[in-house]
């Protein structure tokens, strides 16, 4: 077997199988590519066999490669997967797996925006667009992630079968995991407009959101017109199309929403990926009393 019909069934097992996103089987294809290579690996009860040891050898050399401790932890991740997933191609699933630590991350909190530099930001993208038609894209795309909360990755992942939109989305997460997500008549009216001025024929398997040449909408897009937006509005570079779906969480907690609802919303896998959301809704409130307390201003 070659090194690339491993990595083949590597992905497969990724996209199809396990259902996780583009940036993950990536991400997850190219750590193992880097540990065949590393190790000149051709089978899977070879890689079955790599020890801690061998681990921590390939761990080093990346290191010394500038990799920093958040990106060592999840190429950690991804090895660790590839070996539960070749010893399961050879029988050994039930081996002892070789026992590493990644490195200590100190998690950041996200950081939300507030609500009107929010609606700012889609409205800042959709004025300073070259074409009509394309404001209107980015704009509803904006809307999708603050409004509903939705990922990059799934708003633009939507294709025309998913029109005419209508009070809650259907969703396909991270792992498989579908939701439903409530939409609001000012995200559904944006979408409606983009869908009106787009030039592009919109196919029930088509991309719902579409590039200049026709081609589906990247995120590099996206992200490049958020980042002109803030400029122009004098916001941080935290103001990025994924701080809008953390300001959707982060808003909605703030006005009450409970923990479980929210997980539900967002699609997190565990109530302890929500619970940060806590968190920042604590560290808000606080910059708003040092902001606006007298003696804080004193």
């Amino acid at each position: 077997m070659s090194q690339q019909d491993i990595l083949g069934a590597w992905h497969n097992h990724l996209a199809l199988g396990l259902r996780r996103s583009p940036h993950t089987v990536r991400a997850y294809h190219k750590a193992a590519q880097r540990l065949l290579i590393a190790f000149d690996l051709s089978h899977f009860d070879q890689i079955s066999s790599v020890s801690s040891g061998q681990l921590r050898q390939h761990l080093a050399a990346r290191r010394a490669d500038g990799l920093s401790n958040a990106s060592a932890a999840r190429e950690l991740s991804a090895l660790k997967a590839f070996l539960s997933f070749s010893r399961a191609q050879v029988g050994h699933e039930n081996a002892e797996p070789p026992r590493m630590r990644g490195p200590r991350i100190k998690k950041g909190l996200p950081r939300p925006v507030s609500p009107d530099d929010a609606v700012g930001l889609a409205e800042t993208v959709e004025e300073l667009a070259a074409q009509d038609w394309v404001g209107c894209r980015d704009r509803a795309v904006l809307l999708l992630l603050y409004g509903a909360g939705l990922r990059i990755s799934e708003a633009l992942g939507l294709k025309g079968g998913d029109l005419p939109l209508g009070q809650t989305l259907t969703l396909m997460g991270k792992g498989g995991k579908q939701r439903v997500v409530p939409l609001l008549p000012a995200v559904r009216a944006a979408v409606d407009d983009y869908v009106d001025q787009c030039p592009w024929p919109i196919g029930k398997d088509a991309p719902l959101f579409r590039g200049v040449k026709g081609g589906a909408l990247t995120q590099g897009i996206v992200q490049k017109a958020t980042a002109k937006a803030r400029r122009v509005m004098g916001l941080p570079d935290t103001a990025t199309p994924h701080a809008l779906r953390h300001s959707f969480a982060t808003h909605l907690l703030g006005a009450g929403t409970d923990l479980r609802s929210l997980q539900e919303l967002l699609g997190h896998a565990s109530l302890g990926s929500t619970q940060i959301y806590t968190k920042v809704d604590a560290a808000s409130l606080l910059d708003t009393y040092r902001s606006a307390h007298p003696r804080e201003r004193d």
